[in-house]
């Protein structure tokens, strides 16, 4: 009879064993990367909005940070006590946009702060405050100012647009005292 070859069975070795069965099941040396990103990425975008975004959007539209409207009364809380100063800009008029010219919105104004150098202020940059103004109303169209609340949103584009002309938030309020289109 003719002799069988003998099978050879391999066993494989420990650490032959322990990479087929890492590359088999995955291991956690395999998700980890996945495992960071998912859970930094997030604590990432938080800090980034809390520390670096929100911060610069408030100072950018004159806004102050919650920590010192909460904080003691210092600075421009004293301000705040002082009496009303007003200053009025007369007879701001501009063409309606999308009108072809044929519209024009005319505009009067008083704007208001308690900052004592408040009046100086608004003299010194006179022109400056009288082109921003008109940008901002040469912007809307008929369909922007017949709609409910229009005034309102004009008010405080110009309270934004006059604080950061004037290097801080010293407007307070904006009266529209004439306000018509013809």
């Amino acid at each position: 009879m003719a002799e069988k070859p003998e099978e050879t069975q391999t066993t494989p070795s420990a650490g032959e064993g322990a990479a087929q069965a890492a590359a088999a099941g995955g291991g956690l040396k395999t998700w980890l990367p996945l495992i960071v990103v998912v859970v930094l990425m997030p604590v990432l975008a938080y800090a980034m909005t809390t520390f670096v975004l929100v911060p610069q959007l408030q100072k950018s539209l004159g806004l102050q940070p919650a920590a010192t409207e909460h904080g003691s009364s210092t600075g421009k809380s004293a301000k705040k006590e002082g009496p009303r100063v007003s200053v009025s800009m007369n007879k701001l008029l501009v063409n309606v946009a999308g009108t072809m010219g044929s519209r024009y919105l005319l505009v009067s104004l008083t704007a208001v702060s308690r900052d004592p150098s408040f009046q100086a202020r608004m003299q010194e940059h006179d022109a400056e405050l009288r082109d921003v103004a008109c940008g901002i109303l040469a912007t809307k169209t008929l369909a922007d100012l017949e709609k409910p609340g229009a005034r309102n949103l004009v008010r405080t584009e110009l309270i934004n647009a006059f604080n950061n002309v004037l290097g801080e938030a010293m407007v307070e309020e904006i009266y529209l005292t004439e306000f018509a289109i013809q």
